[in-house]
């Protein structure tokens, strides 16, 4: 990662600085031009001009007043029909899905008992439902079981929360997770690979890099090909990944040539 630069900020990708510029609006309001008009009209006429003066600013008031934002209606506990899943829905089709032997007997991103839940999406209904106002309401929650490198997806009746198919693939990598990538970073802040990230991030802010959280992230799966180095051919039957990394209020930095396999919670570099 070092060797293809000329000093750590050479891999810094400059960002777009973005200026925003203010309007100020001026209203400007006409009073009586004479202080010495004559006494016999100049009541009325002295009223009516205070009283439009006095309309004049309170259309200018009027203009400028703020917006008002409603707030969003509740979300209810179950949606209709195919509706997006709401946010109970998705809560508890994850808990029925996750059933004890799956919990026991399988591994997260960080090594811990159980799963790593990847999504929860409303699942589509069968060809006998299709024009059937009435058909179940169906999820499916893919979890990826690090234990054994599987894709493990099931099926759920939202009706009568029963676990109706489950479906377990190896060799799948269905898009990673925050907390995949998160702990993608994390592994490659603390490994000696990580020593041109951590050396550009000072670089660009003056601050040592010892969290994920001081960056912004983004990831994408990274499979084996015929130019992978041997440390990464198993990279598509193992969960691996590159990260792109930019500074929190700086700059992009350039990571790309660093594959982090989840499975093995080891870093390696790509031409």
């Amino acid at each position: 990662m070092r060797t293809i630069v000329h000093r750590h900020l050479g891999k810094v990708v400059a960002g777009a600085a973005i200026a925003v510029a203010g309007t100020a609006v001026m209203v400007g309001i006409t009073l009586p031009g004479s202080a010495g008009a004559d006494d016999s009209g100049g009541g009325n006429g002295a009223g009516q001009t205070s009283q439009q003066a006095g309309q004049s600013q309170d259309q200018a008031q009027g203009a400028v007043q703020p917006g008002v934002v409603e707030e969003a209606p509740a979300e209810g506990d179950k949606g209709k029909g195919r509706d997006p899943l709401t946010d109970d829905e998705t809560e508890r089709v994850e808990k029925l899905a996750l059933d004890q032997q799956l919990f026991r007997s399988s591994e997260n991103v960080e090594g811990d008992k159980g799963p790593q839940r990847i999504t929860v999406d409303l699942a589509e209904p069968d060809e006998s439902e299709l024009d059937d106002p009435n058909a179940p309401r169906r999820a499916e929650v893919s979890f990826y079981d690090y234990k054994d490198d599987s894709l493990v997806t099931k099926t759920v009746n939202l009706d009568t929360g029963k676990v109706e198919g489950t479906d377990t693939q190896h060799g799948v990598q269905p898009p990673l997770s925050r907390a995949e990538t998160v702990e993608a970073a994390q592994l490659l802040i603390a490994d000696r690979l990580g020593a041109g990230l951590r050396a550009d991030f000072k670089d660009a802010t003056g601050k040592e890099l010892t969290t994920p959280d001081q960056l912004l992230l983004n990831s994408m799966v990274y499979r084996a090909n015929s130019g992978t180095p041997a440390a990464l051919a198993d990279c598509g039957k193992h969960r691996c990944l590159r990260l792109f990394v930019k500074a929190k209020n700086g700059p992009w930095i350039d990571s790309r040539d660093l594959v982090v396999d989840l499975s093995t919670r080891k870093i390696a570099k790509v031409g």
